[in-house]
């Protein structure tokens, strides 16, 4: 039996970032909400660890999530974080309570004991604390492992059962040491050997939907990036000719993309490939619209009635199926999350749909994940670590209304900016230009000049979640903007964007 974790949802906003983490050791993770699953259910899966995740809610509130406290004494171990440390202690008759003066957020100093758990850890370290409540009185058993300035039992745990707790988040990347927190849980506790790889992820996705997509017919909402290669060659070995992948040329494409998207698809991958001119459908649409959620969620409706339309001329088709990744279902507030941005196909779809369901592969995985599959899927480098691009495509690079005019002139900027930085072989995740509706006075052969500034944006991150401004060399953004003013009609400034993520977002728009 494949090794696995449990981690165990108590509506915590890392419940993805701790799976990942687990995953990133070799060892698969699984989430479940709470109130989904069974204490039976967990015995009989077999799981070598649980990991209880944070969560809003405080445990000693009649409302708050809980679970059935013989959880305890099933003889899997259990690490706590956050709630879940707090949960574990006053399921196991310990107190916690709301103490504002003990409260903690942000970076903070945690000093440890001696335990399994902070192995190779230091005695001293900065991790990232978020609480409010705090475990006033151990459970009977337990030790405290760990203490803050202003928390005294940080940490805790009963060896016995194999029981840990910490009241900070070692799976957020502020914090020092976490991974190997994680490692010493699932190695040191759990006895993991960490046999996992993305190719057992491959081979149970495609299992999945060979056996849940039998007899349908699926259309794939293809854009050419790289979550919706991923997620149409994983469906294609899934599933074969019952995919058929409809690749919508809106018309705000990079330069020359549609083309080579067809070519790749068509050609290499020997997929069915429907290619839908739909330029002035989306056009028309947008005209005069300049507020950016209403462009996203205008793009996301024109895009599934060219999909309802294609579908109906291929006759029955059961299932749409999205190259949607996690930080998408996140940023565009899914569950109890707020609204950062609306993406094309998670919050801006709507309400109505022909299609009786939505396939999502890729929901549960972060970027680097995406690219990690789609090197086991057999998909080039050049494409796997090509430029991410959003599905609204330029739409939300141009900030304002949309026209003709402007897409050709953010298309030739960004081609430019694009190559001066390959050329450069600029280690930086994603970089574009932005058409900026400002406008200002210039001089372009000894004339007045009155024309729109381009941003540039280049940023380095590892997930998407979060992300750094790239430090580019002056004279690579030199040459660009050099470029881009001297080759590119109405533009006569250019800017760097230095702000990461957050408080920005990597899109302007």
């Amino acid at each position: 039996m494949e090794e696995k974790i449990l981690v165990l949802d108590f509506g915590g906003q890392y419940n993805m970032l701790i799976a990942r983490r687990v995953r990133e050791q070799n060892v698969f993770a699984e989430i479940k909400p709470f109130n989904k699953i069974t204490l039976e259910e967990i015995k009989n899966e077999g799981y070598k660890g649980i990991i209880f995740t944070g969560g809003p809610a405080s445990v000693y509130l009649p409302d708050s999530p809980s679970f059935d406290k013989e959880i305890l004494n099933a003889g899997i171990p259990i690490l706590g974080i956050c709630y879940g440390d707090q949960l574990m202690a006053h399921l196991a008759g310990g107190t916690v309570e709301r103490a504002e003066s003990l409260s903690e957020y942000g970076k903070t100093e945690v000093f440890s004991g001696d335990s399994k758990l902070f192995k190779n850890v230091p005695e001293s370290f900065i991790f990232w604390m978020s609480h409010t409540d705090y475990i006033k009185n151990l459970p009977p058993a337990f030790r405290t492992i760990a203490n803050t300035k202003l928390c005294e039992n940080a940490a805790m745990c009963d060896e016995s059962r194999n029981l840990y707790g910490v009241q900070f988040h070692p799976e957020v990347i502020h914090t020092e040491y976490g991974t190997q927190i994680i490692h010493n849980f699932l190695y040191e506790v759990c006895g993991v050997s960490g046999t996992w790889k993305m190719d057992n992820y491959l081979e149970t996705s495609i299992e999945k939907y060979k056996n849940e997509l039998d007899g349908k017919k699926v259309l794939c909402a293809l854009s050419g990036g790289v979550d919706s290669s991923v997620a149409a060659l994983l469906l294609h070995r899934a599933i074969g000719h019952d995919l058929t992948c409809v690749f919508v040329d809106h018309g705000l494409l990079r330069k020359d993309e549609a083309d080579f998207v067809e070519s790749t698809f068509k050609g290499k991958f020997g997929m069915n490939l429907i290619r839908v001119n739909a330029q002035e459908r989306f056009l028309s649409k947008l005209s005069g619209v300049s507020e950016p959620e209403q462009k996203r969620k205008i793009i996301g409706e024109e895009f599934i009635r060219v999909f309802e339309a294609e579908a109906k001329k291929l006759g029955k088709i059961h299932v749409l199926a999205q190259g949607t990744i996690y930080p998408d279902v996140i940023e565009s507030g899914k569950g109890d999350a707020s609204v950062i941005k609306s993406h094309h196909n998670v919050g801006g779809l709507p309400e109505n749909m022909d299609f009786d369901e939505i396939v999502e592969p890729l929901r549960d995985l972060f970027k680097d994940e995406v690219r990690a599959l789609g090197l086991e899927l057999g998909i080039p480098k050049e494409l796997v670590f090509r430029q991410p691009f959003p599905g609204p495509g330029l739409a939300v690079r141009i900030i304002g209304d949309i026209t003709e005019d402007k897409i050709k002139t953010l298309q030739d900027a960004d081609a430019v900016f694009r190559d001066e930085m390959d050329k450069a072989e600029i280690n930086a995740n994603q970089y574009f230009a932005v058409l900026t509706d400002t406008r200002s006075v210039g001089v372009v052969g000894d004339k007045r000049s009155y024309g729109y500034t381009i941003a540039l944006r280049a940023v380095t991150t590892d997930d998407f979640m979060t992300a750094d401004w790239t430090r580019v060399p002056y004279e690579v953004l030199e040459r660009a903007s050099g470029r881009i003013t001297g080759e590119v009609k109405n533009i006569n400034r250019v800017v760097y964007d230095i702000t990461s993520k957050p408080p920005a977002t990597v899109e302007w728009e």
